[in-house]
């Protein structure tokens, strides 16, 4: 399948109380990979939009494996799992020396911007994106 990465460098902005990164910061690391994915494919929300089409997240989920901490880089890596009746994609967060520290999935479904219609397979738009970048 397609995947892309981005490279993050933890702030200390990111950071809670104990000192790790908060858990709803990488909520944020997913969606920079998952927008370098799409990237990839060709279909970002800008042509999402102009396909007539919005892609609501309508689940996600986390597992923190080890913590990340303040200065750590760590590479976002997004994949491409699903897509022909929805776009589900799996992510993998390492430390600098290739460890696992989370890992994640999302999956968003094709949802008619006119009507509020949400379809049950992905539209041509996002398909034929996708075989294209295969």
């Amino acid at each position: 399948m397609i995947s892309a990465e981005v490279v993050i460098k933890a702030q200390f902005y990111d950071l809670d109380p104990m000192q790790v990164v908060w858990h709803g910061n990488y909520a944020r690391f997913l969606e920079q990979a998952r927008c370098a994915l799409l990237d990839r494919i060709g279909y970002n929300y800008p042509e999402m939009e102009a396909s007539g089409y919005v892609w609501p997240v309508v689940d996600m989920r986390i597992k923190y494996v080890r913590p990340i901490r303040f200065n750590d880089e760590v590479v976002v890596t997004a994949t491409l799992v699903e897509y022909e009746n929805r776009l589900k994609i799996d992510y993998r967060i390492h430390d600098a020396t290739g460890q696992i520290a989370t890992k994640g999935q999302t999956i968003q479904v094709a949802v008619r911007a006119d009507t509020g219609e949400m379809l049950l397979e992905s539209p041509p738009a996002f398909t034929e994106k996708v075989k294209a970048a295969l």
